[in-house]
This record gives C-alpha cells, sequence and structure tokens, in this order.
C-alpha cells in the first residue's frame, strides 16, 4: 500500500455489497484531501462515482482510496489534472508499455526545471534588491524602487505567461 495512504480504521467504516466502504470524510481523512477536492475529483471524472447507502450518503472502496491516494501524489509532484487524467488512463490497462507514462513524467521533469530555473532567477534579484536597499526612507529605498521599475531588474525573471493576461 501506498506510503501516503493510512489503514482504514475497520472499526468506523461501513460495508457496502460485502466490502469494506468508507465515507467521503473518512476517505479524506485517509488519503489527506479535503472532501470538497473529492467531490470535484468525481464531477470531473477522476474518481469513479461513488455507490450511495441507503441513507444516500457516498461510500467508497479500497480502489478508491488507492486512486485517490495516486491522485494526491501525482498532485503533490505538480502533475495538471490532464496529465493525471492521461496517467489513470494508463494504469487502468497494466499490460501496455509505460513509454507514454515516461513521457508525461519527462514532460513533468521539463517544467519542474523550467520553474527551478525561474526560481532561482527571482532568489538572485530579491538577493540584490535587498543588499541593494539602504535601510533608509521609503522615498529612498531600492525594493520599492526596483518593484515599480522592471526594467531596474538585472534579470528577466517573469513568468513565461506573464505577458498574456
Amino acid at each position: 500500500m501506498p506510503s501516503s495512504i493510512r489503514e482504514p480504521n475497520v472499526s468506523s467504516n461501513y460495508s457496502f455489497k460485502g466490502n469494506l466502504m468508507l465515507t467521503i470524510g473518512k476517505l479524506g481523512a485517509q488519503a489527506g484531501v479535503k472532501v470538497p477536492t473529492i467531490r470535484y475529483y468525481e464531477q470531473i471524472g477522476l474518481l469513479p462515482e461513488a455507490d450511495r447507502s441507503a441513507g444516500n450518503q457516498r461510500l467508497y472502496n479500497r480502489k478508491a482510496l488507492e486512486r485517490l491516494g495516486f491522485i494526491r501524489h501525482a498532485r503533490d509532484l505538480g502533475f495538471t489534472l490532464e496529465a493525471i487524467r492521461d496517467l489513470l488512463s494508463l494504469s487502468d490497462d497494466p499490460d501496455q508499455p509505460c513509454a507514454a507514462a515516461d513521457v508525461i513524467a519527462k514532460a513533468q521533469l521539463a517544467e519542474v526545471e523550467s520553474r527551478l530555473t525561474r526560481l532561482t532567477a527571482l532568489k538572485v534579484e530579491l538577493e540584490r534588491m535587498v543588499v541593494q536597499c539602504a535601510g533608509g526612507k521609503i522615498a529612498d529605498c531600492r525594493v520599492i524602487e526596483v518593484l515599480g521599475d522592471h526594467s531596474l531588474c538585472a534579470t528577466d525573471h517573469r513568468h513565461p505567461e506573464a505577458d498574456l493576461a
């Protein structure tokens, strides 16, 4: 079982159609995902629609817990919902080659490397601003001056999508 998923507390769960079932709150607690997020994942099709109890309460099986753990771990690694959808689709057919999963992971790695480059440029610029600030009055503050005029920056650290807004 993935380490991010806790072992269910059987005494506080339900049995439905002969299977151990978790309520949405228990599922969220086990996987570390908030209830509204679980509902959203159902709504967009990342999680299958839950079974319902006689009282119309959502009930989830172990497979749903594992799938939610997969989604959470992928989100923690920064994968987009679309990439997660593709990875889940691939995981649903375990006999196929993993080349497609590798392509998705390599694209995510490239995105992380790009973000790290931008963050490094941001760090350098912030350090430069702080060092140049004399600590006097706001009228002479280098931090305020640089924030007001991007041309005073030593590097171009803007987000690639900043010009699209």
